[in-house]
Order: structure tokens, then C-alpha cells, then sequence
């Protein structure tokens, strides 16, 4: 009897349309073998870098500079539709992932569980970047002359007084600003962190309202995510192209000598993207009994889609997809940690910027003490968290960690030429790790409903939509 009358909780009622199904925006990208086109441009683009620029002699200093900012063209406007599109898709997402969970206790802990572990794996990947870099050495193999070419200018002195830890007294004022007072000027300006916290925010609140009142909002954000994924879909036509200009214009400037001379910082970045895929891999490995290429084979298109996009906010349906279909992760587990993970688990740019840091400091011959590489770490993993999931903002970041410990923000100079093939292959890994993500968690959270009938009700839902022509269905007799 007491049943009768109880008040069934809202998120057994609202039944948003999962982003999955959105994947068709990129499927042609993924038959049309986008990745394969990336490679040739890049290929051709160190070509006609190379025969452009100044070293050859066929053109001269001031001209090459130019053929370099007008070939890089499509390249500036490719990231900039990107940093455009990844702030609502990712806002809108998040909110709508929310709104797919059963219960308000799988939610709870989904939640906390998924960030703790997104904390603990982006500590494991830059302590792998760290070790690598203070290892192998990279910046010991670079010139001081190279150094100065590349730099155009004498190098600036290291800034001591640059390397200041926060007290106690500053945690509580710096765990506030996480909190957006200004939450429009946060998704205009892309602060992704803030915008995280907004987004779950409205989503709690959403699921706590009737469905009636929360539905208008859910079919407004459903929108912006088709939108959203329309705009990347044309943004992806200017993909080969756009690594091509951005590849030949760095090659120009760069020259062969400074290229060959980076090679070993390169090889240590891919290095340890590899070890960390490894320890991806044998996670699965243990939980799923998956053997690695199995799994590889699995979500092989979603990760040759990030590798070309250098985005994992992009291609959010297809991991989504990927998760559901291919791994048998529940949909209410893969709805929520996958734009979660899109935003706040960059695992791979962690570990990049780990060994850049360390690269740069050895090639300016800054000392890095225990503390110091204490401060890169924490730096790294509050960097990691609130960054932007589009193509070259790990450069962007890179310099705020930098400065914190009194390195030169000048020498990204010299690592800029090599960043276009190492962002998108951090991208993968960061995919990977959302994808990983999603199979522990499947596991680790439990759910009132067997898994099976998870997917049979989202699946009987989707007929539904089809239907009756509803992007969010409300189901006023559950419960």
C-alpha cells in the first residue's frame, strides 16, 4: 500500500535521447578514411616545408613566412570552428548524460567514483611522463645554437621568484573560484572546469524537477548537441587540408636541422603515450578478460576518428557508440562518463605536458628539484582537468605550467612545430582512457536493473522516439 502513493524519483521518468545516435554525423568521416588522408597531408606538408623554406634558398626569409601564414590558413580556421562548437556540445552533453541515469544513487556514485578515478590515473600518467623525461634526458640532446635559432631572440632569463606554492591559507579561496559567479562569461571564455561544475550543477537540478518542467530544457539542449555535431561534421572537410597548412608552416620555420634535433623529445612523448596505453590495456585486460588487440579491434574507428579530429569532444558519439556496442558498457554509465571523461580525464595531454616541462627545463638548464617537480605535478593535474578538448590548446596550457615553476615560456617556440602529431595522438589516448573508464565503471557501480534490461528499455525507448517523434520521453505512469 505504501507504494500506491509514493513519489517516483524523476529520473525514472525522463528518458533523454543518448548522444550515440549522433554518431551517424561521423560515420562517413570513418568510411571515408579521414585518418588516412590526415597522414598524407602531414607527409605532404613537411615536403613543402622543406622545399620552402629558407634553408633551400629558392625563397627568402620574409617571403616563406608568408607562404607559411597563408598555407596555415585553413588550419587556424579548422581550430577555431572547433573551439567554437566544443564548449556548448560539451555543456549540452553533460547535462543530458546526467538526465540518463537510473537513480539518483547510481548517479551519486558514479560521480564520485569516476572523478576519484579520473584523479588517480592522471597522477599515474604524469609520474610515467616524468620518469621517461628525467631518464632519457630529451633536452640534453638539443643544441644551445638550435635553441637560439629557433628562439629568434636571446633566451630570457629564468624568473626565481617565479616558483611559488600555494598556503593553506590560499586553498579555501582557491577551491571557490571552481564555482562560475559568472557562468556566461565561463562558456564564452572556455573555462572548462567551471564549466563542468555548472553543467552538473543544472543537471542535478533538472533530474530534481518534474519532468514536465525540466523536458523543454533537455529538447533545447538536444538541439544544441545536433547542432553542434553538424558544425563539426563541416569543420571535418577541412581536416587533411588544415594539418597540411598547420604542418608546413611550422616545417618552414623550423627547418630539417631543428626537426631531427627534436626527434628524441618526440620519441619520448610517444614513449610514454605507449605506456600508458599499455597500462590501459591491461586494466581491460584484467577486468573484461579482453585481450589487447580484441579490444583494439574494438574501438579501432573511434580511435583513428580522434587521432584525425585531435579532439575527444568530437567524436563523443562514436565512443559512446563504441562503449555500449562494442564493449557492452550500460547506457547510463556510458552517457554520463563519457562527456565527463571528454572534458576532465586527458590523461595523455597530462602526461605530455609532464615530459615538455622537464624537456624544457633541461634545455634551458633549470634545475628541477623534488618540490619544483612536486608543483609540475599538481599544476598538471589541475591543468589536465580544466582543459579545453580541442586541437593545440595543450600548448596553450603548457605555458601556465611553465611559468609555475620559472621556466621560459618561450621555448613552446621550439616545440610547437612537432605538437600537430603529438596532440593527436595524445587525443587517442585520452579516448582510450574514457573508454576504459567506462568499462570499470560498469563494473565498480552497480544498478537496480540487470544490464540486459538497461539495454532492452533504452533500445524499446529508441522505437518509442520513432514514434512519436520525441527527442525526451516522459514516461508519467513508471514508478
Amino acid at each position: 500500500m505504501p507504494n500506491r502513493y509514493r513519489i517516483p524519483e524523476p529520473l525514472s521518468l525522463i528518458h533523454p535521447r543518448s548522444l550515440k545516435y549522433l554518431s551517424f554525423q561521423l560515420q562517413s568521416l570513418v568510411k571515408g578514411r579521414l585518418w588516412l588522408k590526415i597522414l598524407l597531408g602531414m607527409f605532404l606538408g613537411i615536403i613543402t616545408g622543406l622545399v620552402l623554406g629558407p634553408s633551400t634558398g629558392l625563397v627568402g626569409q620574409d617571403v616563406s613566412y608568408t607562404i607559411g601564414e597563408w598555407l596555415a590558413l585553413p588550419g587556424y580556421i579548422f581550430l577555431a570552428l572547433l573551439q567554437m562548437i566544443v564548449v556548448p556540445l560539451v555543456f549540452a552533453s553533460i547535462i543530458r548524460g546526467i538526465a540518463a541515469g537510473e537513480d539518483m544513487e547510481q548517479l551519486k556514485m558514479i560521480g564520485l567514483r569516476t572523478v576519484g578515478y579520473f584523479l588517480a590515473t592522471t597522477a599515474i600518467a604524469i609520474l610515467i611522463g616524468l620518469s621517461l623525461a628525467l631518464v632519457i634526458g630529451p633536452g640534453n640532446y638539443i643544441s644551445s645554437d638550435l635553441v637560439q635559432g629557433t628562439m629568434g631572440s636571446e633566451i630570457p632569463e629564468v624568473n626565481e621568484g617565479a616558483v611559488t606554492t600555494p598556503g593553506i591559507a590560499d586553498v579555501p579561496g582557491m577551491v571557490t573560484t571552481i564555482l562560475p559567479t559568472n557562468p556566461l562569461g565561463s562558456l564564452a571564455t572556455g573555462q572548462m572546469l567551471q564549466v563542468v561544475v555548472f553543467s552538473i550543477i543544472i543537471g542535478l537540478a533538472l533530474v530534481s524537477m518534474s519532468p514536465t518542467q525540466s523536458k523543454p530544457l533537455l529538447d533545447l539542449l538536444g538541439s544544441l548537441q545536433e547542432v553542434s555535431m553538424t558544425v563539426v561534421r563541416w569543420s571535418m572537410l577541412l581536416a587533411p587540408l588544415a594539418v597540411f597548412g598547420l604542418i608546413s608552416k611550422f616545417t618552414l620555420n623550423l627547418g630539417i636541422d631543428a626537426l631531427l634535433g627534436m626527434l628524441v623529445y618526440v620519441g619520448t612523448v610517444f614513449l610514454g603515450l605507449l605506456s600508458l596505453l599499455a597500462v590501459y590495456l591491461l586494466t581491460v585486460f584484467i577486468i573484461l578478460r579482453k585481450g589487447p588487440i580484441d579490444f583494439l579491434g574494438s574501438v579501432r574507428d573511434v580511435l583513428l576518428l580522434a587521432f584525425s579530429t585531435s579532439s575527444s569532444a568530437v567524436v563523443m558519439p562514436l565512443s559512446i557508440k563504441t562503449a555500449e556496442e562494442k564493449l557492452g558498457v550500460r547506457p547510463s554509465i556510458s552517457q554520463f562518463v563519457i562527456p565527463l571523461g571528454a572534458t576532465i580525464n586527458m590523461n595523455g595531454t597530462a602526461l605530455y605536458q609532464s615530459i615538455a616541462a622537464v624537456f624544457l627545463a633541461q634545455v634551458f638548464g633549470v634545475e628541477l628539484g623534488f618540490g619544483a617537480l612536486l608543483l609540475v605535478m599538481i599544476t598538471v593535474v589541475g591543468a589536465s582537468i580544466g582543459t579545453p578538448s580541442t586541437p593545440g590548446v595543450g600548448i596553450v596550457i603548457l605555458a601556465m605550467i611553465l611559468s609555475s615553476v620559472g621556466i621560459p615560456t618561450a621555448g613552446i617556440a621550439l616545440i610547437i612545430g612537432v605538437d600537430r602529431i603529438l596532440d593527436m595522438s595524445r587525443t587517442s589516448v585520452n579516448v582510450t582512457g574514457d573508454l576504459v573508464t567506462c568499462v570499470i565503471m560498469d563494473k565498480w557501480v552497480g544498478s537496480k536493473k540487470p544490464a540486459m534490461q538497461e539495454r532492452f528499455e533504452s533500445s524499446k525507448r529508441e522505437t518509442q522516439r520513432k514514434i512519436l517523434g520525441e527527442d525526451v520521453i516522459v514516461n508519467s505512469n513508471d514508478g
